[in-house]
């Protein structure tokens, strides 16, 4: 089995893109402080009480609140968001390919007590091809808790982005993304995962957010969930993140000299 490796927060961009790249994820640990999580678990707090349940059914569990939209929830989400360490990892796997990416979608995750495995899956399944040597998007997905094996941490299956079909996996193929709060766990798109069972007395959160290819569409329409007063609001990086830049010649807007929709 093939176990996940996990680097400091100190490590340089080039080992930690290749074991991704090779293993299909990858941590790092106590990336950012406990005191910028718990600011972001206060801003989402009150959301996932009241709105939280949407979003339950088969695929994402019915004892697992999610929010989506987290830019017009939680304004501090943005440092993690466009986190410096984000930005040189997906510049590397992803730029070769684009010439932008951008948020694909904005997750936080709340798995109670009792909520069993997620349906293994891939993100980029939601797109109807694939272009062989392409990763057509990256997650990162932030521990707002410590993941632990009882409390439901990711389950993946390393080596999986060669395609194989999700039913030829087994439990032996599996391994648990266990990691502190304030740390970060890559993984490509084209992965097999899944969230985990948690067998603990108490909620597990994280915040997951995907990069695609600048060519390709968002999985969530940025420009309809956060309202432009709000996105206006936010620093360049994260505005262009959003997806408020032209593609090259995708995307255009009349008027737009420099590929960027909005006064700077």
């Amino acid at each position: 089995m093939v176990l996940l490796q996990t680097f400091d927060n100190k490590s340089d961009p080039e080992p930690i893109v290749s074991a991704l790249t090779t293993d299909g994820g990858v941590i790092i640990a106590d990336q950012v402080s406990d005191d910028l999580i718990d600011q972001i678990s206060r801003e989402l707090s009150p959301h996932f009480d009241a709105e939280g349940h949407k979003f339950r059914n088969d695929f994402n569990g019915y004892k697992t609140s999610r929010l989506g939209g987290i830019l017009a929830l939680s304004t501090t989400s943005q440092q993690l968001i466009a986190h410096s360490r984000v930005t040189e990892i997906a510049d590397r796997v992803l730029k070769p390919h684009c010439v932008s990416y951008r948020i694909g979608s904005c997750t936080a995750i709340e798995i109670h007590p009792g909520e069993e495995n997620q349906a293994l899956h891939r993100d980029d399944d939601i797109y109807p091809i694939r272009i062989p040597q392409v990763e057509f998007q990256i997650s990162a997905m932030w521990a707002l808790d410590d993941f632990t094996e009882d409390n439901g941490a990711t389950r993946i299956a390393p080596g999986s982005q060669d395609l194989r079909p999700i039913s030829d996996v087994t439990d032996a193929d599996l391994v648990q993304a266990t990691m502190t709060k304030g740390s970060v766990l890559f993984y490509l798109g084209s992965i097999i995962h899944g969230g985990g069972a948690n067998k603990s007395e108490l909620p597990r959160s994280g915040l997951i957010n995907t990069y695609s290819l600048g060519w390709l569409r968002q999985e969530e329409n940025q420009y309809l969930t956060i309202p432009r007063e709000i996105a206006d609001g936010y620093p360049e990086d994260v505005r262009r993140l959003l997806g408020y830049q032209a593609h090259d010649h995708l995307g255009v807007y009349p008027g737009d000299l420099d590929g960027l929709w909005f006064d700077s």
